[in-house]
């Protein structure tokens, strides 16, 4: 979709499942199956979506997905089901792995951060998905994802980040920062300490991509928050505040775990927000 003096564009690598009663943590399963109904094992399915920003001299990706380093038994537990390779997923737009010049990390979980990595042919190393990338991502959730407490540290695994050292490297932010020209990052916390949000601006306009701050459009209402969410207070002022700045804005959001569905309005009220589909 040209937006200004970007092209911006979705990724889809495939979709995996995790629990429907974490994915909504206190909002009883009579109302959120309706909504996305679980399997046998109380899993639903989530997409695995990325963004693709090409400008003058760039091309960025904000989150990486899950990626193809899992063994079988960590496809069994979330139903990995990888669907377009990297270069599947660049190619439509002329591009290859190596082009890609600049990656922003919302958060390092696993299935944020686990496309950015992958094995060498003969799977002996891990290496940069990306070998010309440098790679962005705020110094906080680094150091909480080298040094995970009990209640993360099965969402971290230090092959999916660690060696990005070795190539183009990592770019540590401090808070809220200008990427690129037009290109912000912006820290909300809650799901994480540090988690971060990216935004595309040109003119009065952005675009959002929101990360785990509301992982899917079934997560627009306040209190629809997951268990995995480590500061919910903290993550329901900040999605009151985007909320409140959507509705009063014509800014346009990504929902990366949504697994269909394009750029999307928020419309109605913070009670009762909707959302629009928006057609390029």
């Amino acid at each position: 979709m040209r937006f200004g003096n970007f092209e911006v564009d979705i990724l889809t690598e495939g979709n995996f499942r995790l629990d429907g009663g974490a994915m909504f943590g206190v909002v009883p399963r009579l109302l959120w199956e309706k909504r996305m109904p679980p399997d046998e094992k109380n899993r639903i399915t989530l997409g695995l979506r990325q963004l693709l920003v090409r400008g003058k001299g760039f091309n960025l990706i904000i989150d990486t997905g899950i990626g193809t380093k899992g063994d079988e038994k960590f496809l069994s537990i979330y139903s990995v089901n990888i669907q377009r390779s990297w270069e599947d997923r660049l190619s439509p737009f002329g591009l290859s792995p190596s082009d890609v010049s600049h990656v922003i990390l919302t958060h390092l979980h696993f299935d944020h951060a686990g496309g950015a990595t992958r094995f060498n042919e003969d799977r002996t190393e891990v290496v940069s998905s990306f070998p010309n990338a440098k790679f962005y991502v705020q110094i906080g959730e680094w150091r909480e994802a080298c040094a995970p407490f009990e209640r993360s540290k099965s969402s971290y695994f230090f092959e999916n980040y660690l060696p990005l050292q070795n190539f183009q490297g990592v770019s540590f932010l401090s808070g809220d920062s200008e990427i690129l020209p037009g290109i912000f990052s912006q820290v909300t916390g809650g799901h994480t300490k540090h988690h971060q949000i990216v935004s595309i601006i040109q003119g009065e306009v952005s675009i959002h991509f929101l990360g785990d701050l509301i992982p899917t459009s079934n997560h627009l209402p306040l209190a629809w928050n997951m268990a995995y969410d480590l500061f919910p207070v903290e993550l329901l002022e900040a999605r009151r505040s985007l909320l409140a700045h959507l509705l009063a804005s014509k800014d346009m959001v990504v929902f990366e775990h949504d697994f269909e569905g394009g750029f999307k309005r928020v419309i109605g009220s913070i009670q009762k927000p909707q959302l629009l589909e928006v057609n390029p």
